[in-house]
């Protein structure tokens, strides 16, 4: 990352790490191909409020039997719906089966991954704006790129226990209080086969910040198991 990108970053974000699992992608020679043909693994960069700045990865490419950087692909994965086509969002189970068919063996625990991360995609990051709505009170985006099929669609709404809302705009919305805090999240469509969001407003009490941070991420995994790539976090409170 450039200094003046890093410099930019830290006057609203105090820290930045990794936070949980890395998320593996198969990559396919043709839409609808579930046979291998390249695998990318890719983790979040988060500030300390879990919003994300960057996107670190890797890209193992069979034809030359090696690990190259993967910035321009994680770009490119989230802006072309034709590339997109011939992603796939995979477990790590799933990853290591096509890893060996791709000729690497054995896939790396995800310490060893990290090691390989070469070239970090820096994502569009703001201060986040006052916009109001109490106390203690933040709101979050989670965006994603892709569609979401019907059946992708009904196990969202389980997954994030979503309720109808009447509103054409938004599939769910449901609450929780956990760790001392209280959590709304609703799930969106964004334009017509453009993307997807979780907007998630918490009102934070005394309670451990890992609470938020579980939620986030539980939310971020829960739709990209549904075949959506995650392309940021935001916070716009």
């Amino acid at each position: 990352m450039p200094p003046r990108r890093v410099a930019m970053i830290l006057i609203w974000c105090s820290a930045a790490h990794n936070h949980g699992p890395v998320d593996y992608y198969l990559i396919s020679a043709a839409a609808g191909d579930r046979s291998p043909a390249g695998l990318l693994v890719e983790e979040f960069v988060l500030c300390d409020d879990y919003t994300a700045v960057g996107i670190d990865g890797a890209e193992w490419q069979p034809e030359i039997g090696a690990w190259s950087a993967s910035a321009e692909l994680s770009r490119a994965i989230r802006a072309d719906t034709a590339l997109r086509a011939r992603v796939t969002p995979v477990s790590r189970q799933e990853a290591s089966r096509a890893f060996a068919l791709l000729g690497g063996g054995e896939l790396p625990e995800e310490a060893g991954l990290r090691t390989l991360f070469q070239e970090r995609r820096s994502l569009p990051t703001t201060s986040p704006l006052n916009l109001g709505g109490g106390s203690g009170a933040r709101r979050y985006r989670i965006l994603f790129a892709g569609e979401l099929g019907e059946d992708g669609l009904a196990n969202a709404r389980t997954a994030l226990r979503l309720k109808p809302t009447g509103d054409p705009r938004v599939v769910g919305t449901a609450s929780a209080s956990a760790g001392g805090h209280g959590f709304t999240w609703e799930l969106r469509r964004i334009g017509a086969g453009i993307a997807w969001c979780v907007d998630v407003t918490a009102r934070l009490g005394s309670g451990p910040m890992t609470t938020l941070g579980a939620l986030l991420h539980h939310h971020r995994q829960a739709v990209r198991d549904q075949g959506l790539i995650p392309v940021t976090v935001e916070r716009f409170a």
